[in-house]
């Protein structure tokens, strides 16, 4: 009976292990062909929109010297405004409840402790609105119901599918591009893709976010300005590459 030999058999499973080069990030351990070389690459794509998609943040404030005024005040303009809200044509789906919150308002002397002098009711919405043309006439109708607190919008890509598969074709093109140059200054070619890893896709929000707090204001004569922009939907791909004669 022949003898075990675990020695000959660690050489012999190393002989497979390639060279790995590394070109701006560290790939994961991958057996090739013998004669093989590693090369990993990183690599960017975007793809550009324009948003769809608006979301806003709205509700009341409202101050009364107890807790109960206060909440009531509050519930009575809160009506009023969700009323507005529905009426200018946004789905209920579109509208959630983000925080209601009740405060005491102090006066701090020196030397004395905090004296309650009254209460702060807080009622917030957040609401998306899938029309960005109405989005100025929306903003200006909640402020004539009775909001006092209103701050967006931010825009997003209601469906950002297809600009994310541009992006990454964009970015898998730039890594092939940098492969083949990596392949020809050695001497070699390209053989195949051994991996693809998508470690992220990035969508910038807020986009430049207007903010303002509607005190009480009436309605102005012209609608609410404002322009949504370009967004830049990105991926970020590593590709590992296997290269040869």
């Amino acid at each position: 009976m022949r003898p075990f030999r675990p020695l000959a058999l660690s050489l012999a499973l190393a002989a497979l292990v390639p060279m790995t080069l590394d070109a701006q990030s560290t790939p994961q351990a991958t057996i090739a062909n013998s004669d093989g070389t590693l090369l990993s690459v990183s690599a960017d794509g975007s793809s550009k929109r324009v948003p769809d998609v608006a979301t806003i943040s709205t509700g009341v404030v409202t101050r009364a010297a107890d807790a109960n005024a206060a909440m009531r005040d509050n519930a009575n303009q809160m009506t009023k405004v969700m009323a507005a809200i529905k009426a200018a044509g946004v789905a209920e789906r579109d509208i959630q409840t983000s925080g209601v919150n009740l405060n005491p308002n102090y006066n701090y002397t020196p030397n004395k402790p905090p004296k309650i002098t009254g209460y702060e009711a807080r009622n917030t919405v957040s609401v998306k609105v899938r029309d960005i043309a109405k989005l100025g006439k929306v903003m200006d109708s909640l402020v004539a119901a009775g909001a006092n607190d209103l701050n967006g919008p931010s825009f997003e890509v209601d469906k950002p599918d297809e600009a994310y598969d541009e992006a990454r074709r964009g970015a898998l093109e730039k890594a092939q591009a940098r492969a083949e140059m990596y392949a020809k200054a050695l001497g070699l070619r390209v053989r195949r893709i051994v991996s693809i890893d998508e470690s992220g896709s990035s969508f910038p929000r807020p986009i430049p976010m207007m903010a303002m707090k509607a005190m009480a204001a009436a309605a102005p004569a012209a609608d609410t300005e404002v322009s949504p922009g370009e967004a830049n939907l990105s991926a970020h791909l590593n590709v590992v590459f296997e290269l040869g004669r």
